[in-house]
């Protein structure tokens, strides 16, 4: 515009947005992710993640590799918080990009304004957790389905097959999206590409597969069989639906999630993309009988919820507008969480030990340990967290009443058998001879000349299913696997002061713990024993499993779960 002989600002600024507007808006949210994954303090699950990277695998007890091989490359070249995240950052950024691709009519504005109303991108985006490599693969997958059910040629099949594998290997949950497409398109069963997709897709996984065979399917079985179900409470099913709101939102997600769903797809795509959000949704509302669901667990249904409530918004001028009228709130909230994460200026205690506690503690509680290895009480998350902030070895030394984790797998319990270490809690200060104040409040440590868990001894039960009556005895016979490192450890140390017990639960808890008589000594001359035991339990269907521990440490998990039926 030209106003007395001169062009007005405003006129050559807006032309300059209207020409580059997708640099502009990449490239912001990009810079952005890098800052902020530099300034913030690693999450405990990012953390735990970066000790994954140290024990490369093909699989780990609670996820497939994928995290674990983004962290080692991007850490292999920044050597802090931004190194942790680097990949995922980048993920973060390509997935936009895909989604966008999948868009027939495009509305870029209103495109990036459903995008920067999701919070859980641009808050939670560039944390290295599984579901940002989910959230990329599950992009791409619908990209390559796309591309594939256009031509079927031998081309996409291969591409798709390759993508369907990197999903899987992101999160056990690609898995959904793999089935609820091919129940979204039948066809797909008619055609030998899409066999040939589904091989090359078994093929990658084979050596994922072989991991779990090798360690007795453990990820599959703890999260199918063993596994406590707690007790159903109406409070399952409420939560999963405000956390479904709250992440497509926190403002933007009531009109969002309606969008999509009401939006009636006009083509074969765009009605796999609805089966797959429709489908998950229903699928994690029907797992809110069983437990409590995570709100991120769903994340994959953020593509088609971004692709169809766009179809549905640009129909809908009315709808539209209500978005626009929230946004700015939302960009304001998003802000200030922004902000909240990196500055530590709000004295609001949980946010100070979610984002603001392990910065400088872990170097002075490194001096007073010695540099000696650490041991923590049942938390994975201070002994990542203490590992990477120190640069000091640190270990979980896990109880049998909560859920195992990688800590029960990895070679560290045996590295450190039988070696001074120092054991930190934050729990029960009264045992400990010293402790240190720090944002997490007062941390226990002592000095432990020799260090003795057994979570690596395993006890086989034959049978692994019981009925009796009340008051009846429980007859089986136990199989103690115990490695060599193990079974020297206890016969230098006869007056170790060891139980073998019995824990007994239900699936509303822990119930009793039966003390069985054993002692390490006795078990490593047998090997294999033959035990009875009164449980002492009335009518009901219960559960027990061995755990051994000695002195003050845990007792560790040390068998699969028995089934016991008392009637």
């Amino acid at each position: 515009m030209i106003k007395n002989g001169r062009h007005e600002p405003n006129f050559f600024l807006g032309r300059f947005i209207q020409k580059n507007h997708r640099a502009l808006f990449y490239g912001s949210w990009l810079l952005l992710a890098l800052i902020q994954s530099r300034y913030t303090e690693l999450l405990d699950d990012e953390a735990y993640y970066w000790v994954y990277s140290h024990f490369p695998a093909w699989g780990y007890f609670d996820h497939p590799p994928m995290i674990a091989l983004l962290i080692k490359v991007g850490y292999g070249f920044v050597h802090n918080e931004l190194g942790v995240r680097l990949l995922p950052v980048l993920m973060n950024l390509f997935s936009l990009m895909i989604i966008e691709t999948l868009i027939v009519k495009k509305n870029a504005f209103l495109f990036y304004a459903i995008v920067l109303s999701l919070g859980v991108l641009q808050i939670s985006g560039f944390v290295a957790v599984p579901d940002t490599p989910l959230i990329f693969f599950t992009a791409a997958f619908f990209w390559a389905y796309k591309k594939f059910t256009d031509k079927f040629s031998i081309e996409y099949a291969l591409i798709l097959g390759v993508i369907a594998a990197l999903l899987v290997y992101s999160k056990y949950h690609g898995v959904l999206i793999i089935l609820f497409t091919l129940m979204s398109n039948t066809r797909l069963l008619t055609k030998y590409q899409t066999y040939l997709a589904g091989g090359i897709t078994l093929l990658l996984l084979a050596p994922h597969l072989w991991w779990q065979f090798q360690h007795d399917w453990v990820s599959f079985r703890y999260q199918l069989f063993e596994n406590k179900v707690e007790r159903y409470s109406v409070n399952f099913t409420i939560e999963y639906i405000g956390g479904q709101i709250l992440l497509t939102g926190p403002l933007a997600g009531l009109v969002l999630l309606p969008a999509a769903l009401l939006y009636k797809g006009r083509n074969l795509f765009e009605k796999t993309l609805y089966i797959n959000l429709a489908g998950i949704y229903v699928f994690f509302l029907l797992s809110s009988f069983r437990g409590t669901v995570e709100a991120n667990w769903t994340a994959p249904v953020l593509i088609p919820l971004i692709v169809l409530s766009h179809q549905f918004l640009d129909e809908h001028p009315r709808w539209q507008k209500i978005l626009f009228k929230l946004f700015p709130v939302t960009l304001i909230l998003v802000l200030m969480c922004r902000v909240i994460i990196v500055f530590d200026f709000l004295p609001i205690k949980p946010i100070q030990e979610r984002y603001h506690s392990w910065n400088t503690w872990p170097t002075t509680m490194k001096e007073k340990t010695k540099g000696l290895p650490i041991v923590f009480s049942n938390s994975y998350q201070r002994a990542s967290k203490y590992w990477f902030y120190s640069g000091q070895l640190a270990y979980s030394q896990n109880s049998y009443r909560d859920r195992k984790n990688n800590y029960d797998f990895w070679p560290l319990e045996d590295s450190l058998l039988g070696k001074p270490v120092y054991f930190l809690d934050i729990y029960q200060l009264s045992r400990f001879t010293d402790s240190l104040k720090t944002p997490l409040g007062w941390i226990g440590y002592k000095y432990d000349s020799c260090f003795a868990s057994f979570a690596k001894i395993n006890v086989v039960t034959i049978p692994r299913k019981f009925v009796t009556k009340p008051g009846g005895i429980i007859s089986l016979k136990c199989v103690f696997e115990i490695p060599e490192k193990y079974s020297s450890f206890i016969l230098s140390h006869p007056s170790a002061r060891d139980t073998i017990r019995a824990g007994v639960f239900n699936k509303d808890g822990w119930i009793k713990d039966v003390f069985t008589g054993l002692s390490l000594q006795q078990i490593n001359r047998q090997k294999v024993v033959d035990l009875n035991f009164n449980p002492e339990l009335p009518k009901g269907k219960y559960y027990f499993l061995f755990a051994i521990n000695d002195d003050d440490y845990n007792a560790t998990h040390n068998s699969a779960k028995v089934t016991l039926e008392v009637k």
